[in-house]
Parts: structure tokens; sequence; C-alpha cells
């Protein structure tokens, strides 16, 4: 069995600490063999980041989209770490969600998702094979452009 905490560390990939509760919830929450996150923003250091970080996006900015749910998924990956103890805990990625602010004209909200499912792909391969959904939204919090949720299957204890 492959180590998902080494396929991290050789993709050069560093989980952040997971970012404190912005309101009255927690980040990750483990129930019987699945771990579910709250949605991640694209966060760096705690500031949205600057580039494709903040507000609708639009045609022109969707490379920088991408790469914001790349970082959000990130963040939703060391939600996932926190409650699990260790990736290698993790069987599956189950679920993928990913919420794009959207311009009205904007309808490449699946090509944003990639960004955030390849991510997952680097981690965990095969196992990182996961249901999707990609969401526009009109606004989303601190007036981000992505926001990232998973669902993930444990080792049960």
């Amino acid at each position: 069995m492959s180590s998902f905490e080494t396929s991290l560390r050789q993709a050069g990939i560093v989980l952040p600490e997971v970012a404190p509760p912005a309101g009255l919830y927690q980040p990750s929450l483990r129930i019987g063999e699945f771990i579910y996150t709250s949605g991640q923003l694209p966060l760096v250091d705690g500031k949205l980041i600057e580039q494709g970080g903040k507000g609708n996006v639009r045609p022109e900015c969707l490379d920088e989209a991408v790469n914001a749910a790349r970082i959000a998924a990130i963040n939703a990956v060391a939600a996932l770490r926190s409650a699990a103890g260790s990736l290698d805990e993790i069987v599956r990625i189950v679920k993928l969600t990913v919420y794009v602010s959207s311009s009205p004209e904007f309808t490449s909200q699946h090509i944003v998702a990639n960004g955030a499912s390849a991510l997952i792909g680097e981690i965990f391969g095969e196992n990182g094979r996961h249901v999707r959904s990609a969401v526009g939204v009109a606004a989303l919090p601190l007036d981000a452009s992505v926001e990232v949720e998973l669902v993930a299957a444990c080792i049960p204890h």
C-alpha cells in the first residue's frame, strides 16, 4: 500500500496549519468511517491569494481561478489530515464540491474545479478518484473566488 504522506512530500506539497473557523463551525468532522470538511478558501498565510482570490471569476481569469481551487483543495486536505491524524488513515476521497463565485457569463466552473481534482489526484492517485460537483454561486465568504469541500472515507477504528 502506498503512503499518501509520502506522495504529498514527493509532490512538494506542504500542508498549512488548518485555518481557525471564521464562524460557529468545525473545519472538519469525523463521523465513523467518513471525514467531512467545511468549505475551505484559497488562503495562504491566513489571507486570500492575490490573483484569482477575490470576487467573481470571469473567463479572462480562468487560470488564476484554477490555481485558487488548487490552493483551497490543499487547505481542505490539511483539514482532512487534522481530523484523521495522518493522510495514511484515508482510504479514498469520496466527494469533492467546488463552489465558484461566477460572473453571469461564466460557465466554466467545471474547469476551475479541475484545479482541485488534479491536486487530489497528485496526492491520492487512484484512491483520489471522486464524484464531484462544480457549482456557480453569486458570492462566497470574504469575497473569495472559490470554496472547496471534501468527503473522505477512512480506515475504520
